[in-house]
């Protein structure tokens, strides 16, 4: 029998447990799921938007594999860190580990003022919204008037998404209570999403772009003259572009011919002297801008928190890339989150490459000095970087396992511990098994109902043990 640990229940760690499920070359296998929370799904839980129902559901195939027979979900196990289990320790209870701990950081935009109170990531708004234990509940009063959403990628347009919406149209969601409390007192009635460069480059999906033109009581506002700058917008019908490109530039069209006037906004040329209108918000409804060819340049500081964004206005530099023009502009905001890239974190005990982010590899296997290392693979972001949707995480695993069923004769050789889940209490884990997890739905279940709601998500890990435990609160 192969003893296998996976560590990370989000998709990858999921995938990479059902292709070693479907593999036929090794006919016993036993997988366990390892994760840091109480609960299992990783991102399709606390990072797909609530009101994405149809994401959301696919919670329901990564369920049936973590209910197979052959696998056992082991949640609240820490491994590396101060508190945790060393990848080393961990290598002995199992003939093979293989690492999907995703990519947890966010990437930074280096400019001054980026620390200023009001400004922070967009990773951490979604945990935020989703009920991520680690996220306080109270991170986000909205008392903003306009925010400033930097990146035009699914997660840019999911956070303004969420921040243009009513309470009311989220109230059917998973959304928890504080968070939903404050998105009913928003004062938030602009949100301007942001983009250095073109929108032929952007990142965002057409399903995603689409569902901003649909959210009841917000307008969409497009500037024409900042498409118009992007070659690919004026380009004949028979250019060769992506398919998606070519739908999202429809879109964009579209909301131009039908949006009035550009946005708003004081522009700047490098003396300082100021030139153009500048509006506000008077229909009582929401705004949502799109804007391009802008590159942040410094956050605006007043009383001690942001308060608005300076951008370098660019233009297309004929290579793929963008130069500054040599003007500015400023865009007021009172809440700055960046969406611009997620990062891997450095797992003790694992080699890192802090300039890719991720854990050196070939084919999966863990590279020590360059050398396959015994046992160890990575599968996810912490192997190919924040790369791809979803399901791209499905191939990425299958050449992992692939690696990992070629090395399973030498494998099988090396000790593994008959009961894992015993010498990890004794060394002072505390394991949430499935049992425990369902424990956790029923909890949920019940909050909703008294709350006249569908299951609400315990936003907080005391809350969560206590569900897993079956003690009410």
């Amino acid at each position: 029998m192969l003893r296998v640990a996976v560590v990370g229940s989000g998709p990858s760690g999921v995938y990479t447990a059902q292709a070693l499920l479907n593999q036929s070359l090794v006919p016993e296998v036993r997988v366990h799921v390892l994760d840091r929370l109480p609960t299992p799904y990783g991102l399709v839980r606390y990072g797909v938007a609530p009101d994405h129902e149809k994401i959301k559901s696919l919670q329901n195939s990564l369920r049936a594999v973590l209910e197979d027979e052959r696998v056992t979900f082991v949640g609240h196990v820490q491994i590396g860190g101060a508190d945790g289990v060393p990848p080393a320790r961990l290598a002995e209870l199992y003939h093979a580990v293989v690492y999907c701990v995703g990519a947890a950081a966010d990437r930074p935009l280096a400019v001054p003022g980026e620390e200023l109170p009001g400004s922070c990531s967009a990773t951490r708004f979604v945990s935020w919204y989703s009920a991520h234990p680690d996220s306080a509940p109270d991170d986000f009063s909205l008392r903003a008037r306009s925010a400033v959403v930097i990146g035009v990628g699914n997660v840019a347009v999911d956070v303004a998404r969420i921040l243009a919406r009513g309470a009311d149209e989220l109230r059917a969601t998973d959304v928890p209570r504080a968070a939903l409390g404050a998105l009913a007192g928003s004062r938030v009635r602009e949100v301007h999403i942001v983009g250095r460069r073109g929108p032929s480059q952007a990142r965002f999906t057409t399903k995603e772009l689409r569902e901003l033109g649909a959210l009841p009581g917000a307008r969409i506002l497009v500037d024409p003259a900042e498409l118009a700058r992007d070659p690919a917008y004026a380009a004949p019908d028979g250019l060769p572009l992506p398919a998606v490109v070519r739908r999202n530039l429809e879109v964009l069209r579209g909301w131009a011919v039908r949006g009035g006037p550009g946005p708003s906004g004081a522009v700047y040329d490098r003396s300082g002297a100021a030139y153009g209108p500048s509006g506000a918000v008077s229909d009582g409804g929401r705004r949502i801008r799109l804007r391009f060819f802008l590159r942040p340049v410094e956050l605006l500081e007043r009383g001690g928190r942001v308060a608005g964004v300076r951008f370098a206005r660019t233009v297309p530099d004929g290579a793929g890339g963008v130069q500054d023009t040599g003007t500015y502009e400023d865009i007021e905001a009172q809440l700055v989150l960046r969406a611009v890239g997620y990062r891997g974190v450095e797992l003790p005990g694992l080699p890192f490459d802090p300039v890719r982010g991720t854990v050196p590899h070939a084919a999966g296997r863990v590279l020590r000095d360059g050398v396959p290392s015994p046992g160890e693979y990575v599968a996810g972001w912490i192997k190919r970087g924040p790369t791809g949707v979803i399901g791209s995480n499905r191939s990425c695993a299958k050449e992992t396992v692939a690696s990992l069923i070629e090395d399973a004769p030498l494998l099988a050789r090396r000790p593994a511990a008959d009961d894992p889940l015993a010498v990890l209490r004794a060394w002072g884990q505390r394991p949430v098994e499935w049992d425990g997890w369902l424990s956790i739905e029923r909890a949920e279940e019940a909050l909703g109902r008294s709350l006249g709601r569908g299951p609400v998500k315990i936003p907080d890990w005391s809350g969560l043990l206590a569900a897993a435990r079956g003690e009410e609160r």
